[in-house]
C-alpha cells in the first residue's frame, strides 16, 4: 500500500494531498513547485483550460486582485468560440492536453512559481501539469486553494505513519530485540538508533550533507503529529465558504458541496444528492468493486504459488537433465574408449603380423645368401687349382650345384612380402559430423490423453470412445493406440492405430463389459496409458437393415425397416447388428408376396456376397421358401425339406443360438423341422435376399429385439 500513499513528485509520503481534476493526488508543496505559466499565445484560449461554461480569471490591474467574473459570462459567453475548441481540447473535464517538456521534475515547461504563490490568488494563464498524466489544468483566481484537499488520503497517511512508526527499529543493532530508531537518513534511506548514528554515522565527512529526519510516524516527523483518524480531525469545511460545512453532494460536478454553494446558485440545475446517502451509495459501490478485484488478488496468490512450484520443478528437472546429460556423454566416451582399444588391437595384430612375415624372409634370405657364397668362395678355390684331372672330377657337379642355386633366386624372391604401409584406414568423419551435430532434440514422449467421458458411448454391441490432449501440451503426436479387452476381464488388444480421436468399434459381445484404454506415439517412442474407462453394452439389441452394405438394388424404407428389390434376380440385406454370443431372435413379416418367389431367410458374415439368394456360398446360412415348402441352404446344399410355406402377411422367425451353435427357423410360429445348422461359430448378421416378386419384407418393430442370454 506505501506505494498508494507516496506523492509523484516528491517520492515521500504525501503531506497536504490536494486532487487534481484528472483524480491524481500531489502535496501542497509540490504543487507550488511545478505550476506554471501558460504560453502567452495560448492565453487568448480560455476555454482550453476551463470547463465548458466557464470563463477565465480576468488580468486585474497592476498590483491589485482579479476582478471577479461576470456571470452571463461565466454563464455562456464564447459559446461558438468554445465549439470551435472542443475539436482538440479536453475542456469537458476541467482540463487541457498540454504536451509537457521534460525540464522540470514533473515534466512540465516553464519557470517554477515562487514558493507560496499557489497559496493566494494565482496569476493569470498559470496552470498546473500532473506528473502522472501529464494534463494541464488551470488554476482559477483562488489558485491552488480551488483545488480540493484530501484529507481522506491524508488521514490514512498519518495512520499508516504510526502504524510504522511503532514497528520502527534500528536496522544496524547487534542487539535482539533491535533499539527503537531515532533517526531516519533520507539519503540513505537506513533507521538509526542513536547508538548506531555515532558509529555507523557520524556527522562528518561525506555524513555531513546527509539530512537525518525523525523515524516516520514519530511526533517530530512531518505530519507526524500523533492525531488519528478519529475524533482529532476537524469536520471537513467547503472550499469555497470556509465557515460552511459540507452537507450535500452535486452528481454532475461530483463534489460535495455545502448550503451556501446551492444558495448561490451555481449547482441550481444539478443533480443534487445528501451527502450521507451517496457516501453510503459509493461505499457500496466500491466495496463491490474491491470483491471483483479481491477474486482476481487471491488467483493472482494461487499463479505466483504456481509460478514459484513452477521454479522449483525447472530447478531440479535442470539438475536431472544436467545429471543425465553427463552421464549420456560419459556412456559416449566410454563407447569411444572401448571401440578405441579394439581398434589398436587390431593395428596391433597388423604389425605383429607384417614384422613376422619380414623377419621370417629376412631369416630364409640370409640362410640363402650364406649358402650361395659359400659356394661361390668354394668354386673359386677350385678354379685356382692347377690339376685338369681332378677338376673335371668334380666340375659337373658343381656345375648342378650353382644352377640349383642360382635356380633358388627366381623372380619375386628379392622382393618384400608385405609393404610399410597399414592398409587400414579409420572412417571418422561421420562419427566427427555426427558430434558436431549433437544437439538437444525438443521432441519428448506425448503426455497422457485424456477420454472425453462425455463423448464416449455405447450402441448395440458397439462402443464409441473420443479422447484429446491435454491443454499446453507441445510434444508432436503422430498417432494413437487404442486398446479393449476382450469384455471377459482378459488381456487388452490393439483395435485402432491412428490418427484420429475418435474411434468405434463395432461386433462386440452384447451384456459384457469392456475396458478401453488409449495411448499416444511420437517418434520418440510411445506414450503412457490413459485411465481406463469401462463400457457396457446393451442388453437387448435392437437393429434395422443396413443401407451401407445392402446391395444397390435393394430399397429401403420406413426409417430402414422395410426392404423392397427392384430387380428380379435375388439380393441381399443385411442388419445393422452383429452377434458373436448369446441366443438372439428376430421376426420379419412378408406384407406382399407375387408369382410365387424363394425369399431366403438366416444369418451371414460381413462379406457375404449379395448379388444371388442367401445360401449360395460359404460366407451365410439361410432357409429359402415358397408358397409351400422350405429348405435349409449353406455352400448351394439343400437339405432338411419341409412342408409349410409362406405367403401375404406370413411372419419368419429366426432363432441365432450362439451358445449350442445352431440356427432355428420359424414361419407363423411352427418350427420348421430340427435346428437347421450346428457348429456355428464367429461373428453374424441378420441376413435376408428377395427380389421384386416379394414386397415390403418388413421387419416387426415389435420383435427386433435380441435376448442376451450368455
Amino acid at each position: 500500500m506505501e506505494e498508494e500513499l507516496k506523492c509523484p513528485v516528491c517520492g515521500s509520503l504525501f503531506r497536504e494531498p490536494i486532487i487534481l481534476p484528472c483524480s491524481h493526488n500531489v502535496c501542497l508543496p509540490c504543487a507550488r513547485t511545478i505550476a506554471v505559466q501558460t504560453p502567452e499565445s495560448e492565453q487568448h484560449l480560455p476555454a482550453l483550460l476551463h470547463p465548458r461554461g466557464t470563463a477565465a480569471p480576468a488580468p486585474g490591474p497592476p498590483g491589485g486582485s482579479a476582478a471577479p467574473p461576470d456571470p452571463e459570462c461565466a454563464a455562456g459567453g464564447g459559446g461558438d468560440h468554445a465549439d470551435k475548441l472542443s475539436l482538440h481540447s479536453e475542456t469537458d473535464s476541467g482540463y487541457g492536453s498540454y504536451t509537457p517538456s521534460l525540464k522540470s521534475p514533473n515534466g512540465a515547461a516553464g519557470a517554477a512559481a515562487p514558493r507560496g504563490a499557489g497559496a493566494g490568488p494565482g496569476p493569470a494563464g498559470s496552470s498546473l501539469t500532473c506528473p502522472q498524466c501529464h494534463r494541464s489544468a488551470s488554476l482559477e483566481r483562488r489558485g491552488l486553494r480551488g483545488f480540493q484537499r484530501n484529507r481522506l488520503l491524508e488521514a490514512i497517511v498519518q495512520r499508516y505513519q504510526q502504524g510504522r512508526a511503532a514497528a520502527a527499529k534500528c536496522q544496524l543493532c547487534d542487539r535482539s530485540p533491535a533499539e527503537p530508531a531515532a533517526v531516519l537518513c533520507e539519503q540513505c534511506e537506513v533507521l538509526y538508533c542513536a547508538a548506531c548514528q555515532l558509529r555507523c554515522h557520524p556527522a562528518r565527512g561525506p555524513f555531513a550533507k546527509h539530512r537525518l529526519a525523525p523515524p516516520p510516524g514519530h511526533p517530530g516527523a512531518p505530519g507526524g503529529d500523533g492525531k488519528g483518524a478519529g475524533g482529532g480531525r476537524k469536520p471537513a469545511t467547503c472550499a469555497e465558504h470556509d465557515l460552511e460545512h459540507y452537507s450535500m453532494y452535486c452528481v454532475s460536478c461530483r463534489s460535495p458541496v455545502c448550503y451556501q454553494c446551492l444558495e448561490d446558485g451555481r449547482h441550481g440545475k444539478h443533480d443534487v444528492k445528501a451527502l450521507g446517502a451517496m457516501w453510503k451509495q459509493h461505499k457500496a459501490q466500491l466495496s463491490q468493486a474491491l470483491n471483483g478485484v479481491s477474486d482476481k488478488a487471491k488467483e493472482a496468490k494461487e499463479f505466483l504459488v504456481q509460478l514459484k512450484n513452477l521454479l522449483q520443478q525447472i530447478q531440479e528437472n535442470g539438475l536431472d537433465y544436467e545429471a543425465c546429460l553427463v552421464a549420456q556423454c560419459d556412456a559416449l566416451v566410454d563407447a569411444l574408449t572401448r571401440q578405441k582399444a579394439k581398434l589398436l588391437t587390431k593395428v596391433t595384430k597388423e604389425r605383429e603380423h607384417k614384422l613376422k612375415v619380414v623377419w621370417d624372409q629376412i631369416n630364409h634370405c640370409t640362410l640363402k645368401l650364406r649358402q650361395s657364397t659359400g659356394l661361390m668362395e668354394y668354386c673359386l678355390e677350385v678354379i685356382k687349382e692347377n690339376d685338369p684331372s681332378g677338376f673335371l672330377q668334380i666340375s659337373d657337379a658343381l656345375i648342378k650345384r650353382v644352377q640349383v642355386s642360382q635356380e633358388q633366386w627366381v623372380k619375386g624372391a628379392l622382393e618384400p612380402k608385405v609393404s610399410a604401409e597399414f592398409d587400414l584406414t579409420l572412417d571418422s568423419e561421420p562419427l566427427l559430423e555426427a558430434i558436431h551435430h549433437l544437439d538437444f532434440i525438443q521432441m519428448k514422449l506425448p503426455p497422457v490423453p485424456l477420454l472425453q467421458l462425455e463423448k464416449c458411448c455405447t450402441r448395440n454391441n458397439s462402443v464409441t470412445l473420443a479422447w484429446r490432449m491435454p491443454p499446453l501440451s507441445h510434444n508432436p503426436v503422430e498417432g494413437y493406440i487404442l486398446e479393449l479387452d476382450d469384455g471377459d476381464g482378459g488381456q487388452f488388444r490393439e483395435v485402432y492405430v491412428g490418427k484420429e480421436t475418435l474411434c468405434t468399434i463395432d461386433g462386440l459381445h452384447f451384456n459384457s463389459t469392456y475396458n478401453a484404454r488409449v495411448k499416444a506415439f511420437n517418434s520418440s517412442g510411445v506414450g503412457p496409458y490413459s485411465k481406463t474407462v469401462i463400457l457396457q453394452t446393451s442388453d437387448v439389441a435392437w437393429f434395422t437393415f443396413d443401407p451401407s452394405s445392402a446391395h444397390r438394388d435393394i430399397v429401403l424404407s420406413n426409417d430402414n425397416q422395410t426392404a423392397t428389390c427392384s430387380s428380379y434376380d435375388d439380393r441381399v440385406v443385411l442388419g445393422t447388428a452383429a452377434f458373436s454370443k448369446g441366443v438372439h431372435y428376430w421376426e420379419l413379416h412378408v406384407d406382399r408376396y407375387d408369382n410365387h418367389p424363394d425369399p431366403a431367410f438366416g444369418i451371414a458374415r460381413i462379406n457375404v456376397v449379395k448379388d444371388m439368394m442367401l445360401g449360395k456360398d460359404d460366407k451365410a446360412w439361410a432357409m429359402y421358401v415358397d408358397n409351400n415348402r422350405s429348405w435349409f441352404m449353406h455352400c448351394n446344399s439343400h437339405t432338411n425339406r419341409t412342408e409349410g410355406g409362406v405367403s401375404k402377411g406370413a411372419t419368419v422367425g429366426v432363432l441365432l443360438d450362439l451358445n449350442k451353435h445352431n440356427l432355428t427357423f420359424y414361419i407363423n410360429g411352427q418350427q420348421q423341422g430340427p435346428p437347421a445348422f450346428e457348429n456355428i461359430e464367429g461373428v453374424f448378421m441378420p441376413a435376408l435376399s428377395l427380389n421384386r416378386n416379394v414386397q415390403k419384407c418388413q421387419l416387426s418393430t415389435e420383435k427386433t429385439q435380441s435376448a442376451h442370454c450368455s
